[in-house]
């Protein structure tokens, strides 16, 4: 499993030494025992939870801008922690609105000692912190007009929305409103399945 990790880390243009390898592992195995009480995910096989969870979110590591990162519909942490693992210098808000996964998050804190992470319970819409982001990401919650909406009053004004998305979301797209946006498709290290980012900025 950790060879998988590393040469996906490297073919993804990382260098495996800069990433905490160690945590990624520990990671991979406190989901596993969380999600037969929890349901957290439905990938329980050791070598999909690296491609289809850890290396589908480091993949978004050359999208992120500036240093304070909000994760939306967080789940088990996917996106969101797995980028506050391997870049320590930026703070993320992990935000989702069901408790089970909240405790988790709050236990892999912990076990991690993360300092980097912030965990809100509660649903995005209803979230008034007292400082805006400059990045904000989405890995296949809900539609990109939805994403739009559901976060204009956490944005700076350069602030990117950042949306992971499997297959083109062409009619997706054409529903966003005055924004600049981009698609970027993204190859996973042994994932077999269709990538995209969407920036919209």
């Amino acid at each position: 499993m950790s060879e998988t990790l590393i040469s996906g880390i490297r073919s993804l243009g990382e260098d495996p030494d800069q990433h905490p390898i160690d945590h990624y592992l520990q990671y991979i195995s406190q989901l596993k025992k969380w999600s037969k009480a929890y349901n957290l995910t439905s990938v329980t096989e050791d070598e999909s939870i690296v491609t289809h969870h850890l290396l589908d979110s480091l993949s978004l590591l050359p999208f992120i801008q500036g240093d304070r990162c909000l994760d939306v519909g967080t789940g088990a942490g996917l996106p969101g922690l797995i980028l506050a693992l391997a870049r320590p210098d930026l703070n993320w808000v992990l935000i989702d609105s069901q408790i089970k996964k909240i405790r988790f998050l709050h236990h892999i804190l912990l076990e991690l000692k993360l300092e980097n992470v912030e965990i809100v319970h509660q649903r995005v819409e209803n979230y008034l912190p007292d400082q805006s982001f400059t990045t904000i990401v989405m890995r296949a919650v809900t539609s990109l007009a939805d994403f739009q909406a559901l976060t204009a009053h956490l944005k700076e004004s350069d602030c990117y929305l950042l949306a992971m998305k499997g297959s083109l979301p062409d009619s997706e797209l054409a529903e966003i409103k005055a924004m600049q946006t981009s698609v970027n498709r993204v190859i996973v290290p042994g994932l077999d399945a269709e990538r995209h980012v969407v920036a919209m900025h």
